[in-house]
């Protein structure tokens, strides 16, 4: 009994820190969630309980300039047409380069590395130019195409792809199977760990993305979710009780897919990282 004791007393500090650190974490989502049923006013006073004025934020977004449900759509039809072309892509260039290994492979990797350094800020001029000379402003695919092929996600499936055993291909190949079945068959099927933490990095990558989308994107029809919200604070007078439902309208989707995956994409990352 007295080792049980001490061994509890030994571990409260750490029981104490985790949870300051699970209440301090929290706080911004629920501190979000109650300014969300509550005025403008309140919200400015740092109100913490919930409130009585949901439904008349919901009929004053509705009723403000910016159609939510058609950023909502745009926003959901971008994350999603990205995630899929982004899992495909990047799980065939980090199966390549892993599988089929070889030096020039190494120096090529080693290039797609130095790519993550440069901000992209730096590489958003020509990139629109480059756009703008194909007549693809406006697009869908101007926003999705950027972000289908990035060297994280290319490090994380040849890192994942590592891992898999070896002599399965072999034995693939042996058996008469094409690499292409050999992928799709036995890797996809095998890898779906590494596959929920990339599609959850994405999905998130996609949906929150503001910067690229405001460049491209300049009929506001198009617009997506952040740009919606960013609108929401262009007036003079910020209705934040409004821009709280917002926000909270626009991480639904987020939470929903990371808390559908969380247990495969904790899996996935430490495969990854092994």
């Amino acid at each position: 009994m007295t080792v049980v004791t001490r061994t509890s007393l030994r571990r409260l500090p750490g029981y104490i820190f985790l949870t300051i650190a699970a209440i301090v974490s929290v706080f911004p989502l629920y501190f979000m969630l109650v300014s969300a049923t509550n005025t403008s006013r309140e919200v400015i006073s740092s109100k913490l309980t919930p409130g009585g004025n949901l439904i008349n934020n919901y009929n004053a977004l509705m009723a403000s300039q910016q159609s939510l449900w058609v950023a909502f759509r745009q926003s959901t039809i971008i994350a999603v047409v990205t995630t899929v072309l982004a899992l495909l892509i990047c799980s065939i260039a980090g199966y390549g380069f892993e599988v089929f290994h070889s030096r020039g492979k190494d120096r090529l990797m080693a290039v797609l590395l130095l790519a993550i350094m440069i901000p992209f800020a730096a590489t958003m001029i020509p990139l629109f130019q480059m756009f703008a000379g194909l007549n693809m402003v406006n697009s869908v695919m101007a926003v999705v195409l950027p972000a289908v092929a990035t060297p994280f996600l290319i490090l994380l499936f040849r890192q994942s792809a590592r891992n898999f055993p070896h002599e399965i291909i072999e034995a693939a190949r042996i058996d008469g199977l094409s690499e292409i079945a050999i992928f799709f068959k036995i890797f996809i099927p095998t890898m779906r760990s590494a596959y929920a933490a990339a599609a959850v990095i994405t999905f998130m990558a996609a949906w929150n993305n503001f910067l690229w989308p405001k460049v491209i994107l300049i009929n506001s029809q198009f617009q997506t979710i952040p740009m919606m919200i960013s609108n929401l604070t262009a007036g003079y007078v910020t209705d934040f009780g409004v821009l709280m439902l917002a926000v909270t309208i626009a991480t639904l989707p987020t939470i929903f897919v990371f808390l559908a995956l969380q247990r495969v994409f904790a899996e996935g990352i430490t495969g990854a990282i092994k």
